[in-house]
């Protein structure tokens, strides 16, 4: 199983994850103010204008080019959105959502730069990065209307193996100094991958390990890469997988809020 994408499968799983995040509202019932249990606050409506206010948002990000900061129009567009709340015609919105983020990443092409808010991580500050991530978060977001809708489902385990070094790269990585005692924080899927998180002095770094096998981390997570991935994004506790060495350091990590 390989879990590396070109820009054009990046574009699919787009394309794909949001018609199965469309599919789970569109089984909901009437009233779309279901709660969110996964997103405190939130009910269903909210989640929807989320996400698609964040596919029209990046769209117009990525459609700018190179910026120090985001937009302004797409600031001020995201704020003043308006959405549906018939069900054809929030459906529909959500559709031209995805098609409008799709269509502004055709028209850039992988290698053009943008503002992202991970300017001090691995992942690139470009239409790939911006693609990347969007497929993370349209998948986490899927399951988090079926939690609400009491049928959650696994993760796709390709996508899920792919979030776990998406997450660590962009969300982790950091030049912010570790407030801490250096330390390494490692992830095994079952499926066969592993990957470090290094903190220090010098920030935090991702690496993927040769295998499941290894030696001397502070703490180690092992799971699905499904699993995985819904602990990085806080939609299950640590303890629902495998822990190994000080836990607490995971405390650490949630808590950390790096200033670059």
């Amino acid at each position: 199983m390989t879990y590396t994408y070109d820009f054009s499968d990046l574009l699919r799983l787009i394309d794909e994850r949001s018609g199965a995040f469309r599919a789970a509202v569109a089984s909901a019932a009437a009233d779309f103010e279901v709660p969110v249990p996964t997103c405190p606050e939130w009910t269903l409506f909210d989640l929807v204008q989320h996400l698609g206010g964040g596919d029209r948002f990046w769209a117009a990000i990525v459609g700018a080019g190179p910026a120090d900061g985001p937009p302004a129009d797409a600031v001020a567009a995201r704020a003043a959105i308006a959405v549906p709340r018939e069900r054809e015609a929030l459906l529909e919105w959500l559709e031209e959502s995805t098609e409008l983020l799709l269509s502004a990443l055709r028209d850039a092409g992988p290698e053009r730069g943008c503002w992202t808010w991970w300017g001090a991580g691995q992942s690139p500050q470009s239409a790939a990065g911006v693609a990347r991530h969007r497929v993370q978060e349209t998948t986490v977001h899927t399951y988090d209307v079926q939690v609400a809708l009491g049928a959650p489902r696994p993760l796709p385990d390709d996508v899920a193996l792919d979030g776990v070094d998406e997450f660590l790269a962009t969300c982790c990585a950091t030049t912010a100094a570790w407030p801490h005692k250096p330390t390494t924080f490692d992830f095994h899927a079952i499926e066969g991958y592993s990957w470090r998180l290094t903190v220090d002095g010098g920030g935090a770094r991702s690496t993927r390990l040769p295998g499941a096998g290894t030696d001397g981390a502070g703490v180690s997570v092992t799971g699905t890469a499904g699993e995985i991935v819904l602990y990085l994004y806080d939609r299950i506790p640590a303890e629902s997988l495998e822990l190994a060495g000080d836990p607490g350091l995971l405390d650490l990590l949630r808590a950390w809020e790096p200033e670059e």
